[in-house]
């Protein structure tokens, strides 16, 4: 229910019945006057209340967690959510033991729910929001493998003096790897091609 119609014999305490319904406060609401107060004949004859409407504003994260929760119940997954705020938005955290399939190969899975999630969000919200989506903190442990494969690859770029060339790359992931070789001493890294299909190249400097 986004709509209530609600009566008081002033329009603030008619605002305030429904935002008492609602548990909710004034700045998640928008109100409509639909009929003033008015004392009637002799101030008392034929005394009519105010009525307003009130329409709930739809709240960026509420929305985002709905859509997930409707895509879990689609695919018979029991899952929970954990949204915590962060610098540019929310974080979410997938807790569940059917997992795997929610982050598919190389988090991929993850990637587009992530991206469904952040349109979602962006649709209710004035600002920018960003939506980080997460599960079993796979995120952490994707990053500590592709800066493990960074380091180990540049060592072989270095003994053996030719360039290699990583398959392809979301952006986020080619970032990490850029950032672990930023301030390495002997290589470089560079991106060749184009999305979907561009790709980390590590070579000598």
């Amino acid at each position: 229910m986004n709509k209530i119609v609600v009566t008081g014999k002033t329009i603030e305490e008619a605002v305030k019945s429904g935002l008492a319904s609602w548990n909710t406060t004034e700045d998640r609401v928008r109100i409509r006057v639909l009929e003033q107060p008015s004392k009637g004949l002799f101030g008392w004859i034929g005394t009519k209340d105010a009525k307003v409407e009130l329409e709930k504003i739809p709240d960026p994260l509420e929305e985002t967690e709905k859509f997930l929760h409707e895509v879990f119940q689609a695919m018979k997954i029991d899952v929970t959510l954990e949204s915590l705020p962060d610098n540019e938005g929310y974080r979410i955290d997938l807790r569940g033991k059917e997992l795997g399939i929610l982050i598919g190969r190389r988090g991929q899975t993850l990637d587009a729910l992530q991206y469904l999630a952040n349109i979602v969000a962006n649709r209710y919200s004035s600002t920018h929001l960003r939506i980080a989506l997460d599960a079993e903190n796979f995120r952490e442990r994707r990053k500590k493998t592709l800066e493990d494969l960074a380091v180990k690859l540049a060592s072989r770029v270095v003994r053996t003096q030719k360039e290699v060339v990583l398959e392809p790359m979301p952006p986020q992931e080619r970032k990490v790897i850029h950032s672990r070789l930023q301030n390495h001493s002997q290589v470089k890294t560079s991106s060749r091609g184009e999305e979907p299909n561009r790709r980390i190249v590590i070579s000598l400097k």
